[in-house]
């Protein structure tokens, strides 16, 4: 009895028995095995390049001689004159099964390839995009034959590459007939993959297409709007971008925008028009950067909070700032650009993640997907900051979400000598407890203020103001060195030991930087400051304390900061300032921008689309607004860093000088070690 060659697989490890004379590629197809094909195996594409392994191999039980495969042939030998083939290496389509065989399956010829994310903690983005490309062969029309050539194309997609059923988009219809005479019946597809698993045909190009297509993964933020262009083939980042949200202009805050909207008949549509000009900006900017057409972008991802999600699809916020905040649809929507007015492909389609509740958004659902609270052997807390700052709490057992209304004082608004984070603005601030003098470093400039060179360095940006990580740093330094006290009050000169300090209206303020001389700013940290500082991280932390108590923990395991302005935050002197509970320094750690590499998952996996679908509906809301408890915590937070919670573990690693500066309080600047936990 002959028994059929055995072929194994590598990396995967899968093996089978075929019979002699079967092609690579049809035995790694039954298999389930990652080897790519774009041309269906006619030997013109050159994805399914494969590398045969011969000698003994006893993990495997097999033994390869020579002659295991078929003889190099006249196809391969083409191709390796016009292109290259390295060494050792075969087309998978063109050789044949012989003998027992163990073949090799590289990188670059597989299809679901690993993108590593270059971050703190590296990831794998399995790729599996919406969009893949299909070369197919279609009969001609034919006297006897009366069927349309969209029916001949679903005929040949069904034969050819198993793809039943498969639809065409209607505004590909009018260039269909043309491009396939253009082609000489040979044409690649791409098709979509849409949630109901019926397949799209969305463009054609003639002949043989082995070039790249290109999709988006957009967060649209209240203050920002960036994007990253993605090779739909390789998972590569091709191009990033940003820009300021043009929405700013009817305010700054999402509940101001929804005012706006209530105020002003047509003002939504007003925003929407807006926000949709903008991100179009962005794409053809994106596009100048990476030289392509917006036209070869065939899929996009969209994370947004849901006033802005609204806002983006058309629809009123309104009935977002009135209580009980519902959602027009919380369901993730699979769109088309055209219907959204995206200068894009016309048939490009458009993936929006689902919404976790009436104020914890499709950016919050995006962070849940990049960093899998769900999956968390430990307690995680997940605070992305931002103008409505978004909380996840949970592991394994359940995750809650709810979100707290910070404002934009942390990107600094509201702040007197406050900016948006830009070249010249002050991000980092050291202050000597002893002398209370201030050193500080300006976006642009690795040196610090008080460095040879400093001057030269920032000659062509100047200092400009201060940034909303600078602000943070800035009060947590003061409160670290006795310059204000625990309920947010700057001292005078006697009290603080420095003319630093100096009287402004009833209240004093701190001098951290003096350019008038040169005609440059005056950078001071005001009470008015430190308050607004005081009222966004106290609505931070109480929504984090309220999951908590829900939760029924009065800790958590680890702290991950989100969000683009969360990746600049001192995890020590936000601690200081009590915007996150107390935790050990080492295990608060920066996700960078979350939302962001949560819309590049999906964009770049289908699976993972559903796979967050799923997630969101088992997320546990906790709605702030009506929670009795936050406000009692919110009034505790407001103190510097709490007036209850104890913070032990800080206390452990930082000094907190027990000064009052209020009418009757220690004019001495009075200081006694802090308390050890």
């Amino acid at each position: 009895m002959t028994t059929d060659p055995l072929v194994v697989f590598t990396p995967s490890g899968k093996r089978g028995r075929f019979a002699a004379g079967t092609p690579v590629l049809t035995a790694a197809r039954q298999l389930g095995v990652d080897l790519d094909s774009v041309c269906g195996g006619r030997g013109i594409c050159s994805r399914c390049q494969i590398t045969p392994s011969y000698g003994e191999f006893p993990k495997h039980g097999v033994t390869v001689r020579d002659g295991a495969l078929s003889a190099w042939n006249t196809v391969e030998e083409r191709y390796k004159s016009k292109r290259g083939l390295k060494e050792g290496r075969r087309l998978g389509c063109q050789a044949q099964i012989l003998g027992d065989v163990v073949i090799d399956v590289p990188p670059e010829s597989q299809v679901h390839k690993q993108v590593v994310r270059k971050r703190a903690e590296a990831r794998e983005i399995v790729l599996n995009p919406a969009i893949t490309l299909h070369y197919v062969e279609v009969a001609e029309p034919d006297m006897h034959d009366p069927s349309g050539d969209v029916q001949r194309l679903q005929a040949a997609l069904a034969a050819q590459w198993q793809i039943a059923a498969a639809q065409v988009d209607l505004a590909l219809l009018p260039r269909l007939q043309p491009m396939l005479r253009k082609g000489g019946w040979k044409v690649t597809c791409a098709l979509h993959h849409g949630a109901a698993g019926v397949p799209t045909v969305i463009e054609l190009w003639p002949g043989l297409r082995d070039e790249p297509v290109y999709g988006l993964a957009v967060d649209l933020g209240s203050t920002t709007i960036a994007a990253h262009l993605c090779d739909l083939r390789s998972g590569a980042v091709v191009a990033s971008s940003g820009l300021m949200n043009p929405q700013i202009r009817f305010g700054e805050d999402l509940m101001s925008r929804v005012s706006y909207a209530m105020m002003n008949p047509g003002g939504a549509a007003e925003m929407t028009a807006a926000v949709r000009d903008g991100m179009n900006t962005l794409f053809a900017q994106i596009c100048a950067e990476a030289g392509i057409a917006a036209t070869e972008i065939l899929d996009a991802v969209f994370v947004c909070n849901p006033v802005m999600h609204h806002l983006f699809l058309g629809i009123d916020p309104f009935e977002l700032g009135q209580a009980p905040f519902a959602l027009a649809t919380s369901e993730a929507l699979n769109l088309t650009a055209r219907a959204l007015d995206l200068d894009l492909h016309p048939s490009a389609r458009v993936y929006v993640l689902p919404c976790i509740a009436g104020h914890v958004g499709a950016d919050a659902a995006a962070v849940a997907l990049s960093e899998a609270p769900d999956k968390s052997e430990d307690l995680v807390l997940i605070v992305d900051v931002g103008t409505n700052a978004e909380l996840l709490l949970g592991d394994k057992s359940g995750v809650m979400a709810c979100s707290s209304p910070t404002g934009p004082a942390f990107e600094g608004a509201q702040i007197s000598a406050g900016q948006r984070a830009a070249p010249g603005a002050i991000e980092r601030v050291e202050i000597d407890p002893v002398s209370k003098e201030p050193r500080f470093r300006v976006i642009g400039c690795e040196l610090w203020s008080d460095e040879d060179g400093f001057a030269a360095a920032t000659a062509a940006t100047g200092i400009t103001g201060i940034c909303g990580s600078g602000i943070i740093e800035a009060i947590a330094e003061m409160r670290l060195a006795g310059i204000v006290d625990g309920p947010g009050l700057i001292g005078s000169p006697e009290q603080t030991g420095t003319a630093r300090c100096f009287a402004d209206g009833r209240t004093h303020s701190y001098m951290l930087y003096d350019g008038s001389a040169s005609g440059g700013p005056v950078i001071a940290i005001t009470n008015p400051d430190i308050r607004a500082i005081q009222m966004a991280k106290a609505a931070l932390y109480s929504g984090a304390r309220l999951l908590m108590d829900k939760r029924g923990v009065d800790h958590v395991d680890r702290i991950v900061l989100a969000g683009a302005f969360g990746a600049h935050i001192s995890p020590k002197h936000a601690m200081v300032l009590g915007m996150i509970p107390d935790a050990p320094l080492d295990k608060v750690t920066s996700a960078g921008n979350a939302a962001g590499t949560g819309a590049r998952i999906a964009l770049l996996n289908t699976e993972a689309r559903r796979l967050i679908e799923q997630t969101v509906r088992a997320i546990h809301k906790v709605e702030t607004a009506i929670e009795p408890r936050f406000q009692e915590h919110f009034v505790n937070a407001s103190h510097i860093p709490n007036s209850v919670d104890p913070f032990p573990i800080l206390r452990g690693v930082a000094d907190l000088p027990e000064v009052t500066f209020n009418t009757g309080g220690d004019s001495g600047g009075r200081r006694r070690r802090g308390r050890r936990g």
